[in-house]
């Protein structure tokens, strides 16, 4: 029996490779597959079932449906079992449309998320394979590198120059080096310097670990349990939770008024009940936990076709909204193909040696693939078979450096490339032509000359040394010193083409980009103008540390680029930017941009990004190109302004309907519907609103950021609430007054009016313009047009007698085809007047 070890960062590899029945070669496919049935899948909390009969589950669980199912038993049990069977039926149908759509949305979802999965590199069946990270299982030996996300609890067998990241365990700021070696059962998590743990990532270097603890089990995965709380709501679900507030007051107000008015009145008490619970339901848009479902999906689902993966829906809302993007500048606005323009010495000139130099450096290191090196070996064409490489220290970013030691015969050779003055710091000699080497103070002045002339041209430019050393085979940071300063490598990479019109495009859309970039300030601006920013606002990291996190903020929005700029000043920036009360998103896909994308309103990846960065965004796009973003953007202000629609909808049609009913049963002798009609009003005028998501939207809804405004959600409600309650008086005058109308006569003919004016109410409220200036879907008409032709087949249907409808004469239709078209043009002309003075932003 296979047990995971406690305490296993004091125990032996070996011991611990015994204890799970594993070995430094790994296990096979066959004892890997039990283990995953034995210790399940590598999660921290299990996965959200969306199984059908969960989903159908789920359409029963809101406290309005409950109520209903109670009503209905009611119902039952005082005898009156067609109003219970009623109930019931409706209940059931709205359940069913509700798993029908939700069904289908979570399907498409699955489909979507099931394309960016974040893959493990183990030993198994003595060779390398990659898994999804979710069948690791405890004796798995994993390799890492960096990039890569530490995918368990593990001890590790191998490590040369690993550095971790483990500030979401130990809150350090700084990444820790991992070694091999023994360390007590007391020592604290900060010093276990022989293990790697789950929630932490690899910042440079690689390693070969054997896991021990996976998922719930692991150290990250008890802490989470332990601090587990709700997770921390955007700004779109903040809103509807508001908007919930607001009508659970409205709503209880409804019923507590109208049950207590009918019943004083002398009504029965079960009517009386069902009434005021019948409008209680009708105000409430309660479709809408459904509706945004199904428009998060399939707004999924458009963005996927831009190749816009969305791994959290409700990130949908915020990407919308999004007035900032900050992004780096290499591949997203440059091409991402760096070319080696020259390498030159101390002078200048041209130089062989720079270029041997940078190429055996670009050519050994082993760390992880990256533009630069990629740039350098592409462009050099040199033999060094003669040279072997011994060992490397990988770069960081406090460093700023990468150096390797290759060997030639007997001799050893250290060879450093990196940021210019990282390197500087390091040499104390200069190789000056023609070969000699000196002191590097008469010369420090030419180089900078050289590194700013290069850099004001927008060419990124790097230093590049050389130490000799005797008879050894590994080095360590402490060799970085008392090197020769070689020369200089020219780094061209030019912005992509079509990049100023996709900016102008992103203007246009009301989004601002602000490039963060640890080039410096002379090549970031010359790339700024380049890409059509005139005069570019420039702050570099330097200049940062001498700002204020409170002058920061205005600052952050006049700067057009930070250059210069350090990782953890990354999310400092965003940080800034987000207190500006603007939807901030940030674009990355290093190691060095996890945290700015965490702290983003919209983080977002591409799908060739380092797997700690794909893992910690909302959005992955699958190229890393600002045009896919542009329509992204669009398409996630498709989705807002669909979802907006639905509840302008319901609202204002809802609340002047139901507004209407309640003063109209005191003031009548009778109800002005009867419960089941209102419930079966209610599920038919919805039936259109579940198409709003492949519904047209006006452009002027997509070529600004719109956010969430509950004060101009309530000012149309009340609004359009009242033209519909005035409409509606109209209505109960002509029917009491001019056509003399009985009980009966008036709720068949308020019944066909309530339906349809909802239903023009949907296709006229959905747009700002005219209603013929702005067609809707084909969906939505098709199912408007169902719904038309249902409520006017009802009153002769089978059913009539169950809802107690009769069909109407020639004069009463002349009389409802009237009213309706004065609704609609009270409508449009509201809507006019409205949107002239009340403005949503």
């Amino acid at each position: 029996m296979v047990e995971q070890p406690e305490k296993f960062w004091s125990q032996s590899a070996e011991e611990l490779t015994t204890a799970l029945q594993s070995s430094r070669e790994g296990l096979d496919s066959s004892e890997a597959a039990d283990r995953l049935r034995r210790f399940g899948p590598n999660r921290l909390k299990p996965k959200k079932r969306t199984d059908s009969l969960t989903l159908l589950a789920n359409q029963f669980k809101s406290p309005i449906i409950m109520i209903l199912i109670v009503s209905a038993i009611l119902a039952f049990l005082t005898s009156d079992n067609i109003d219970g069977l009623i109930i019931v039926v409706i209940v059931a149908t709205s359940g069913a449309l509700g798993f029908w759509q939700e069904r289908a949305a979570t399907n498409a979802v699955q489909h979507l998320l099931s394309m960016i999965i974040t893959k493990v590199t183990v030993l198994r069946d003595e060779g390398k394979v990659d898994i999804p990270m979710e069948n690791l299982v405890p004796g798995d030996v994993v390799v890492l590198s960096a990039g890569d996300v530490v995918p368990g609890d593990c001890r590790l067998l191998e490590s040369k120059d690993l550095f971790v990241d483990e500030a979401t365990m130990t809150g350090e700021t700084f990444p820790v080096e991992k070694e091999l070696g023994d360390v007590g059962a007391d020592t604290p998590l900060a010093r276990r310097t022989n293990s790697v743990f789950m929630g932490t990532h690899v910042v440079s270097g690689d390693g070969v670990a054997l896991v021990i603890r996976t998922g719930p089990t692991t150290l990250f995965g008890e802490l989470e349990e332990r601090l587990r709380q709700a997770p921390s709501l955007n700004e779109f679900e903040r809103g509807i939770r508001r908007f919930g507030y607001l009508l659970s007051e409205v709503t209880m107000s409804f019923v507590l008024v109208i049950f207590a008015l009918n019943a004083y009145l002398g009504r029965p008490i079960l009517d009386s009940f069902l009434f005021a619970l019948a409008l209680a339901v009708g105000i409430v848009p309660q479709l809408l936990p459904t509706i945004i479902s199904i428009n998060l999906a399939q707004g999924a689902k458009r963005m996927a076709k831009s190749k816009v993966i969305v791994k959290q829906l409700e990130s949908i809302e915020n990407f919308g909204s999004m007035s900032i993007l900050c992004s780096d500048k290499t591949g997203t606005i440059t091409e991402g193909k760096i070319h080696l323009q020259a390498a030159v010495d101390v002078n200048g000139q041209d130089s062989n040696d720079v270029l041997l130099y940078a190429y055996l450096n670009a050519r050994y290191q082993s760390a992880y693939n990256n533009p630069i090196d990629d740039g350098i070996i592409a462009s050099v064409n040199m033999d060094v078979g003669e040279y072997t490489k011994l060992d490397e220290i990988p770069y960081d970013f406090v460093r700023k450096r990468l150096s390797i030691l290759v060997s030639k015969g007997d001799s050893r050779l250290v060879v450093t490339k990196g940021a210019l003055i990282n390197i500087l710091s390091i040499c104390s000699r200069v190789r000056a032509p023609p070969g000699k080497v000196v002191d590097i103070g008469s010369y420090t002045d030419a180089i900078n000359t050289q590194y700013a002339k290069f850099s004001d041209q927008g060419y990124r430019t790097l230093g590049v040394c050389y130490r000799e050393l005797k008879e050894v085979d590994r080095i360590t940071k402490d060799d970085e010193k008392d090197m020769v300063f070689s020369g200089l490598l020219v780094l061209t990479d030019p912005p992509k083409k079509g990049i100023a019109n996709t900016l102008a495009q992103l203007r246009q859309l009301g989004v601002s980009l602000k490039v963060i970039t640890g080039d410096n300030r002379l090549v970031a601006a010359n790339i700024g103008r380049q890409i059509g920013i005139e005069n570019p606002q420039v702050v570099s990291g330097p200049e940062l540390h001498q700002i204020s996190d409170r002058a920061l903020v205005r600052k952050a929005l006049e700067t057009d680029i930070f250059a210069e700029v350090e990782p953890n000043q990354k999310e400092r920036i965003i940080l800034a930017l987000r207190k500006s009360s603007r939807t901030v998103g940030y674009m990355g896909d290093g190691i060095n941009d996890v945290a700015a994308i965490h702290a983003a309103d919209v983080g977002i990846s591409v799908e060739g990004a380092a797997d700690v960065a794909k893992d910690a965004a909302q959005i992955v796009l699958l190229e890393k190109n600002l045009d896919v973003l542009v329509d992204g953007i669009k398409a996630g202000r498709r989705t807002f302004a669909n979802t907006m629609k639905y509840i302008f909808m319901t609202t204002s049609a809802n609340f002047g309907n139901i507004t209407s009913m309640a003063v109209a049963s005191l003031i009548l002798p009778f109800l002005p519907l009867w419960p089941k009609q209102i419930l079966a009003l209610n599920l038919l005028t919805d039936l259109p609103a579940t198409t709003i998501g492949t519904d047209r939207v006006d452009a002027e809804l997509v070529t600004k950021p719109r956010r969430w405004n509950l004060g101009f959600l309530t000012k149309f409600m009340v609004v359009f609430g009242l033209q519909s309650s005035a409409m509606d008086m109209v209505t109960f005058a002509i029917l009491l007054l001019v056509l003399k109308s009985t009980p009966d006569q008036f709720r068949n003919t308020w019944f066909l009016v309530s339906a349809l004016t909802e239903l023009i109410t949907i296709l006229i409220v959905r747009t700002r313009k005219t209603f013929i200036r702005s067609r809707p879907s084909g969906y939505m008409v098709g199912a408007t047009m169902i719904v038309l032709l249902v409520t006017l087949w009802l009153p002769y249907s089978p059913f009539a007698g169950l809802l107690d409808l009769l069909p109407l004469n020639v004069f009463y239709l002349q009389a409802v085809t009237v009213i309706i078209l004065l609704y609609a043009a009270g409508l449009e002309l509201t809507k006019h007047v409205f949107y002239a003075k009340v403005r949503d932003q």
